[in-house]
């Protein structure tokens, strides 16, 4: 029966495992897991998948408008170790070393498939190097067999890859196959069983093109649905709404869901704030590590050198060879607060100094390889360029640090607290019956049996969902998918008898989803102007309000990122307020539905990352922010890990340490400190 407004179609469904996401952990999922399904039927056992997609999976997750670099590639001749120590150092030493390892020793596997289903990767051959689109009739061996990549930093290889995503999509999507995938459906609830409170056994979403519910039932999850974008009010006003760093539609879905399920989130306090072009926030990573240009005050000094005594203040991590990010916007932001901004990338004398050893032919491949930069991946950051004027060769551009992101595959590590491999993590004690025979430099709680499980049985998550693991970008989070697969057909056939039984009847849940479009046609007909009414708030309303909340209290641009005690006990405050009046967030269409539920998880996610800065009582990552109250990095008290657990029935959290441990030696990254 066709759905109305109002009164949709319900869709019910059952399947073993249910992929939530469309991104680079969705399809790295969706290209493994036939394989294992096709070892379980051998075995006895059928299992049946099923992708749900809030968009379509060609443009879907942060990969979406394409890449200039693959920034997670190991290659023959490096260590996975080495990895796992820039990633704890970046992330200012509170990371999983036995989930940054473990990514490392299988990252490069994907890699090879991305070049192999076509992806341009830049290769240096006989010494010349050629950008993917053009190849030599010689040579030029895929990197598998020895083709040696041009690499922009020690981790990063150049690709051209504007159709990045549809590669890897397509590849996916004929793995899966069609009758498997289903595109515009939000997922926005995960649904736990009724004989087992911590595990979850179905999830509902809605239709963005249809007045049509869905809900299914499953064994397994895979919750992969991005980061959180756009809690903190952004830099660019008006068009910002639609105009950020990382995708826009990444509205928290992860995390949210995950908590409300009951897993244990970790690290929520950690944020990304990404240096960038100004307004376009066009990317930066090429131009320091490809072209060698520097960042400069308005006076053309280049702060990196001018404020170095400052990366004292933090050892052991300012004193390795390549200072965490968090440090080197900790700089630049010397330099704005004393009022000697703006800041610009000197891409002029960068430019020159590469035209002194390059011929004519090679210094106009290079001009095309700084627009392509932004062409790959950010082409709004062209516009700027065109609209002001601006030649990379003949005009600087300014550089700005942006609002917060909360992510866990890029340079930030908030997410969910994930099981380890097997070979390098401890089981957790309550289920190990000889937990005092772990050897003792295993750390304990870091593996209960599947790779990538949450704490809620059945629920396993990837790339931006696995927390205290940053540094995946989109080659180590299609990597984790990966496991993932594997992970979820083992669970399954480990748990072929159960039968999920939902907690929540299918009319709440109706109920529940339908409630905004419910509450504008209830009351749209009280005021002539249907955007002004007593009765309910417009979602665009609602997130501005979030927004202030975040940005002039939690650390957002406002206040140079910075915060306390009493602005964080405000925003607390505030932010109950404003859950309560996002009950009657209204929904006059499919699109506002849209928007309701991306604010509901939006909100919640903005609320952990309070709850986490307001328990650490120290200023974990300067330059990302401030706890002013305690700013210092502290590591005899907080080197540590920030858990939480959300009760949904209380609305309560708990927030709680978990110890720390090295599984790598860190001392080989550091430096002296000078004196």
């Amino acid at each position: 029966m066709a759905g109305t407004f109002g009164n949709p179609e319900v869709v019910q469904e059952e399947v073993d495992i249910l992929i939530i996401g469309g991104g680079m952990a969705a399809c790295g999922a969706a290209y493994e897991i036939m394989p294992w399904i096709g070892a379980a039927k051998e075995a006895g056992v059928d299992i049946t998948v099923k992708l749900i997609d809030k968009a379509a999976m060609d443009r879907s997750g942060a990969v979406a408008q394409g890449l200039s670099a693959i920034n997670t590639y190991i290659g023959p001749n490096q260590d996975p170790a080495d990895y796992a120590r820039m990633v704890s150092n970046d992330l200012m030493g509170i990371t999983r070393d036995d989930l940054a390892y473990d990514l490392g020793r299988n990252v490069d596997d994907s890699v090879h498939l991305f070049e192999e289903w076509g992806l341009p990767i830049w290769k240096t051959v006989n010494g010349e190097r050629f950008d993917g689109a053009t190849w030599p009739k010689e040579g030029g061996k895929l990197l598998k067999d020895g083709g040696e990549p041009v690499r922009s930093g020690k981790w990063q290889i150049m690709i051209n890859g504007e159709s990045y995503k549809w590669i890897v999509a397509e590849a996916a999507k004929k793995a899966l196959g069609s009758d498997n995938i289903q595109e515009r459906v939000f997922i926005v609830k995960l649904v736990n069983d009724a004989n087992d409170k911590n595990r979850v056994a179905g999830a509902v979403g809605f239709s963005t093109r249809e007045d049509k519910v869905y809900v299914y039932k499953f064994k397994a999850c895979l919750l992969v649905a991005g980061g959180c974008v756009n809690i903190f009010r952004p830099r660019s006003v008006g068009e910002g709404q639609g105009r950020a760093w990382y995708p826009v539609w990444n509205a928290g879905s992860t995390y949210t869901m995950a908590a409300e399920a009951g897993a244990e989130l970790t690290m929520m306090e950690n944020r990304f704030v990404p240096a960038r072009f100004k307004d376009g926030y066009g990317p930066v990573g090429a131009w320091f590590l490809l072209f060698k240009a520097q960042a400069t005050n308005a006076y053309g000094e280049v702060y990196m050198t001018k404020n170095k005594e400052l990366l004292n203040d933090y050892p052991p991590y300012g004193q390795a060879a390549v200072p965490a990010s968090c440090l080197r916007n900790h700089l630049m932001l010397k330099e704005m607060k004393e009022g000697r901004g703006p800041i610009y990338m000197d891409t002029v004398t960068a430019l020159a100094k590469l035209r002194e050893t390059l011929s004519p032919r090679e210094v106009k491949h290079l001009e095309a390889e700084a627009w392509e930069d932004f062409l790959d991946m950010c082409i709004g950051q062209c516009g700027i360029w065109v609209g002001e004027n601006i030649e990379p060769e003949k005009k600087n551009s300014e550089l700005m640090p942006t609002e917060p992101y909360l992510l866990g595959s890029h340079s930030g590590c908030c997410g969910i607290w994930a099981s380890g491999p097997e070979d390098v993590g401890a089981p957790t004690t309550e289920e190990h019956p000889e937990a005092d025979k772990i050897p003792a430099h295993l750390p304990q709680g870091w593996n209960w049996g599947y790779r990538s499980m949450t704490t809620v049985r059945g629920l396993f998550t990837a790339g931006d969902g696995v927390g205290a693991s940053g540094h995946k970008f989109s080659s180590g989070s299609h990597t984790e998918g990966r496991m993932c697969a594997q992970s979820m057909v083992k669970f399954v056939m480990d748990n072929k008898d159960w039968v999920p039984t939902l907690d929540t009847s299918v009319e709440d849940l109706v109920n529940e989803i339908y409630q905004p479009v419910r509450t504008f046609l209830e009351h749209k007909d009280y005021t002539t102007a249907i955007d002004v009414n007593p009765h309910y708030i417009t979602p665009r309303m609602l997130q501005f309000r979030l927004q202030k909340i975040m940005d002039e209290y939690v650390a957002g641009v406002a206040t140079y990122y910075t915060t306390n005690g009493h602005m964080l006990a405000v925003a607390e405050e505030k932010l109950g307020m404003l859950k309560e009046d996002a009950q009657k967030m209204r929904a006059k269409d499919l699109h506002e539905l849209l928007r309701a539920w991306e604010n509901y998880h939006r909100i919640l996610t903005a609320e952990a990352h309070m709850k986490h800065i307001q328990f650490r009582k120290e200023s974990r990552y300067p330059g990302f922010y401030y706890r002013m109250d305690y700013n210092l990095v502290d590591e005899e008290n907080w080197h540590c890990f920030v858990n939480s657990v959300y009760d949904k029935n209380t609305k309560t959290w708990n927030v709680f340490k978990r110890a720390h441990k090295d599984l790598v030696d860190k001392s080989k990254l550091f430096k002296p400190a000078a004196h």
